[in-house]
C-alpha cells in the first residue's frame, strides 16, 4: 500500500489544488477503499467554489463514489462480511443510527448524521475510509461507474416513491440532468403512460427522450401547451426558483408535485399560483436524500438491482471520464456553465487491483 495519495483537496472557495496527501488508515470497524469513480454532483459545485460551501477547510470533496476494498480494519475482517476485493458502492450519508428519526429506519431525516465529501473527506481521492455500515457489496461483474451513479439513481426513486404514481399515470419531471433522467426511467418503469420532459438545454432534451421521456418541453410555454389538465405528478429537479413554481403549476385537480433540487436563492409562488395550487388541492412533497431502512435502504437496492439486469440505463448520462489532475479546471468550467455536462465522472483509482 502506497504511503501517499492523489486528491483533489478544496482549500477556500474556488481554490482547489490536486496535490499528495496521507493515504488514510482504516479504523478497526472501517475499510480502506480504493475509489474507482467518483461523479460530480451539483451540490459539489456550489460546495466548492461558493462562499461558506463547505463545513471546515481543507476538504477532501465527492460522495457519488463507488470502488473495491483494499484493507480491512480489524472489526470489519471479523465480521466476514465484506472480503478485500470486493464493488462497493458507498451510501454518502452516514446515520447516528441514534437519535429518533434513525430509532424509526428514516435515516434521510437523521438528526446528528456525518457525510463523506462535506463533513468528513470524500472522494475525489485515490483512496477513503468507509464505515463497515456504509460499504455495499455489489455484483462483481457490475460496472464501478455504474455504482458510483446510484446515489443520484436512488435519489430519483426515493423522491418518486414520495408520490401516488400508478399504472397509467401522467408525469412531468422538470431538469434532465442525471437525476432526471432517473426520475424519467422510474417512472417509466412505475407504469407512468406519459411522461413529460422539462429542460431549457436541447442537449439534455435529447437525453430526456433517450431516457424514455414522451415528451420534451425546453419552455414554459411549450410546457404548459402540453399539459392540458395537467400531471399526476410532477417531479422537480432543477432547483429553481421558477421550476419550483413551474412544478406547482404543472399538476393536475388533485395531483402531487415532489421536490428534490436545492434551490440557492429564496423561492416565493406568484399569487396565480398559489391559488391554483390550493383550489386544484395539490399535495407538495419534499424529498431528501434516499435512505430508509434497513440501512441504506430499498431505494438503493432497488436501484443496483435494475443497473445489474440492465432495467435502469446510465451510460449515455455520462459525458465526461477524467482522472482527478483535470478536476480543479473542470469545477470552475461547471461552475461558469463553459462546458455542457450531464454526468462527470472522475476515475481516481483506475481498474481493480
Amino acid at each position: 500500500m502506497p504511503e501517499t495519495m492523489r486528491a483533489a483537496v478544496l482549500h477556500a472557495p474556488g481554490d482547489i489544488r490536486t496535490e499528495n496527501v496521507p493515504v488514510p488508515t482504516p479504523a478497526p470497524d472501517e475499510a480502506l477503499v480504493r475509489v474507482a469513480a467518483c461523479g460530480v454532483c451539483g451540490s459539489d459545485i456550489a460546495r466548492m467554489l461558493r462562499e461558506g460551501g463547505s463545513y471546515h477547510l481543507p476538504l477532501i470533496c465527492g460522495h457519488e463514489f463507488a470502488g473495491h476494498v483494499v484493507a480491512l480494519g480489524e472489526e470489519v475482517a471479523a465480521a466476514g462480511t465484506v472480503r478485500e476485493g470486493d464493488l462497493v458502492a458507498v451510501p454518502p450519508l452516514i446515520p447516528c443510527r441514534r437519535c429518533a428519526s434513525c430509532a424509526q429506519g428514516n435515516f434521510s431525516l437523521c438528526e446528528d448524521y456525518d457525510y463523506f465529501g462535506s463533513r468528513r473527506p470524500g472522494a475525489y481521492a485515490e483512496y477513503v475510509t468507509v464505515p463497515a455500515g456504509n460499504l455495499m457489496v455489489l455484483p462483481a461483474d457490475l460496472d464501478p461507474r455504474a455504482a458510483a451513479m446510484l446515489d443520484p439513481a436512488a435519489i430519483a426513486l426515493h423522491a418518486v416513491w414520495r408520490t401516488k404514481l400508478r399504472l397509467g399515470h401522467r408525469v412531468a419531471v422538470i431538469g434532465a440532468g442525471p437525476i432526471g433522467l432517473f426520475a424519467i426511467q422510474w417512472a417509466r418503469l412505475s407504469g407512468a403512460s406519459e411522461v413529460l420532459s422539462v429542460d431549457v438545454s436541447e442537449q439534455k432534451a435529447a437525453m430526456a427522450l433517450e431516457a424514455g421521456a414522451t415528451h420534451t418541453a425546453t419552455t414554459p410555454e411549450q410546457a404548459r401547451e402540453l399539459a392540458g389538465d395537467g400531471y399526476d405528478a410532477v417531479v422537480e429537479s432543477a432547483g429553481v426558483p421558477a421550476t419550483a413554481d413551474q412544478a406547482v403549476s404543472l399538476a393536475a385537480r388533485h395531483g402531487e408535485a415532489v421536490f428534490i433540487g436545492i434551490p440557492h436563492d429564496p423561492v416565493v409562488l406568484p399569487k396565480v399560483s398559489f391559488s391554483s395550487f390550493l383550489r386544484r388541492e395539490v399535495s407538495l412533497h419534499g424529498a431528501w436524500n434516499s435512505f430508509s431502512a434497513p440501512f441504506p435502504g430499498e431505494e438503493w437496492r432497488v436501484a443496483a438491482a435494475a443497473m445489474h439486469d440492465g432495467r435502469l440505463r446510465w451510460k449515455f448520462m455520462i459525458t465526461h471520464e477524467l482522472g482527478l489532475d483535470a478536476l480543479p479546471t473542470t469545477l470552475h468550467q461547471l461552475g461558469e456553465r463553459s462546458i455542457f455536462s450531464s454526468k462527470v465522472l472522475f476515475l481516481p483509482g483506475g481498474e481493480r487491483p
